[in-house]
């Protein structure tokens, strides 16, 4: 590979900022069509959230779904897309991702180690609508040999939470191991990942999987096209000559140095959810940036840049929202943790007020939207009873295994004997919160969430007990002690950015394009709008815009491509 930390005052075709999933696949498309490009990042590591994420790529329709047989088209998908989005998000956009995107699949699988595989069952996140795949659309990096990145290895980012005992553990395979102490399935499994973990001990072959396989592979292939990676070197400002963005003036070892762009700048930088005065500026409150487990160099550096160069911005009151624990080690995302039988999500009054088993960035809206200062739903409390904690995995614990004293000693998790206890422990009304629990346990007898809808769509059920009876996610809460977790609106990242054409060229308020200028992942507005169609639609989209800005580029500095 060039040796660009000696070579940073030279000019380059393309400069691409950011190393996650977008940044990545902009850079490597741009090398493969002939273009001189170098990717810049600010932390000490490469990856971003992406390496730290589960990995999903949800793009419809993609070679990965179609060699595993899903049944997925172009139409499904394009109803899908507009039913949920909306115009929030204008159509020749969303069109330009569901027909560029299993291009950009082939063109990534092509150019890289990666191979992806279809995530059975897990449903689209509104399965139920026009369009909507019960089966899902979600593929995952298939596992990954760590020997292949060499002295990389050590600057991958960490993922957001480590596997016990360093196991490759897929997303598959963390379905069925939450059901580890309930259904066969779930024992089978844990076994196959332990199996899995001791042969690459003997074999002395680490394998990687979900985001950290994902970036990995993704790096490997940037190495092969020869793309240099300058790390800490965050982005300073664009630079603008005429109205056209001729460069990126960045900071190394204190030292700022302008890194020539002859066709264009790519802003793949992440989102703004590590900073607190844009989150103030921007979002809702309460809000505030401890709540978030993205990347912690994501703090708007690129759409401030774009802003400072004219650029208009979209969606940037939305994230990536999730129900979240404040841990003392940091914030906790939730997936299964509600949807599992045994559970209930109070206000502060005491009150359910959403289906605790819905798409995570609807859980968060419900939060905001009901929240007023006489009747609070942030922070929200998850109750659960021992039958719960006897059965299922919580926050990355094992059925049965004591939660730490810690959890407890920092306010996030409360225990009682009984249900009122419980109640002014966390300062909910006790008459409330039995008569909460007593109405909800009269669903679960049935089978029936007559308020919520609990456990009737495939998505709810995704992450069910399929043993549980009649529904998998509804199961009484009644068996002493009881548990209230506190739960605040965490995010994957934020959702808002630069606003974008179905190039990935960024647009001024009038929309005109900026010259030279491109953006893609979480720098830029989401092509879902203010939704989530599915595990990985934060990823797909990262991709595939990323390779659209880079194929634009190619295309209008006039070169053919070919492997170099």
């Amino acid at each position: 590979m060039p040796d660009a930390a000696n070579d940073l005052d030279a000019d380059y075709d393309v400069v691409v900022v950011g190393s996650g999933a977008a940044g990545m696949t902009a850079a490597l498309a741009a090398a493969r069509r002939g273009l001189r490009t170098v990717l810049v990042e600010k932390a000490p590591t490469y990856g971003g959230s992406t390496a730290r994420s589960g990995g999903g790529v949800w793009v419809p329709n993609n070679p990965a779904l179609l060699a595993a047989g899903v049944p997925d088209s172009a139409e499904k998908a394009r109803d899908y897309l507009a039913h949920i989005v909306g115009d929030v998000v204008s159509e020749d956009r969303r069109q330009a991702f569901l027909d560029n995107g299993p291009a950009a699949v082939s063109f990534v699988l092509a150019n890289t180690p990666l191979e992806l595989a279809w995530v059975p069952g897990y449903s689209d996140y509104y399965p139920e609508a026009p369009g909507g795949l019960p089966g899902g659309r979600s593929v995952e990096p298939k596992p990954l040999s760590a020997k292949l990145l060499g002295a990389e290895r050590a600057r991958l980012n960490p993922p957001y939470l480590k596997a016990p005992t360093g196991m490759a553990i897929t997303q598959a395979d963390y379905k069925w191991m939450n059901l580890m102490a309930r259904h066969p399935r779930g024992l089978l499994r844990t076994t196959r990942v332990a199996g899995r973990r001791m042969l690459s001990l003997l074999r002395r072959r680490e394998m990687l999987t979900m985001g950290q396989a994902l970036s990995a592979g993704l790096r490997v292939g940037l190495t092969r096209a020869g793309v240099p990676l300058l790390l800490e070197t965050p982005l300073v400002d664009l630079c603008l000559e005429d109205g056209r963005v001729t460069g990126a003036e960045v900071a190394r070892d204190g030292v700022k140095t302008v890194l020539r762009a002859r066709f264009g700048v790519v802003l793949t930088s992440g989102g703004f959810e590590r900073n607190e005065r844009m989150r103030k500026e921007y979002q809702r409150e309460p809000i505030t940036a401890d709540w978030t487990v993205g990347a912690v160099e994501n703090t708007g550096d690129g759409i401030e840049a774009g802003l400072r160069a004219g650029a208009a911005v979209d969606l940037m009151d939305d994230a990536w929202w999730g129900p979240s624990i404040e841990l003392p080690r940091g914030p906790y995302f939730c997936l299964a943790e509600r949807t599992l039988p045994g559970c209930v999500l109070v206000n502060q009054a005491g009150e359910r007020f959403v289906n605790e088993a819905s798409p995570y960035v609807d859980a968060v809206h419900a939060m905001y939207d009901g929240h007023t200062d006489d009747k609070p739903h942030i922070p929200a409390w998850l109750i659960l009873d021992q039958r719960y904690r006897n059965r299922y995995v919580f926050a990355g614990l094992g059925p049965r295994q004591p939660l730490p004293g810690k959890w407890f000693k920092s306010g996030s998790l409360h225990k009682a004997s009984t249900l009122a206890e419980l109640a002014k422990r966390i300062d909910v009304p006790a008459d409330a919160l039995m008569s909460t629990v007593e109405r909800f346990n009269g669903f679960a007898k049935t089978g029936r969430d007559e308020d919520f809808r609990r456990g009737e769509s495939a998505y709810d059920r995704y992450y069910g007990d399929p043993r549980n009876k009649p529904n998998p996610c509804l199961g009484p809460v009644d068996k002493a002690p009881f548990y209230a977790v506190r739960i605040v609106p965490g995010d994957l990242g934020t959702k808002g950015g630069l606003r974008t054409d179905p190039h990935a060229r960024v647009l001024r308020g009038d929309g005109t394009a900026i010259p030279g200028l491109y953006a893609a992942g979480n720098a830029s507005a989401a092509v879902m709008g203010h939704t989530y169609a599915g595990p990985g639609a934060t990823l797909g989209p990262a991709m595939v815009f990323g390779y659209l800005a880079a194929r634009d580029i190619a295309d209008r500095a006039g070169t053919t491509g070919g492997k170099r």
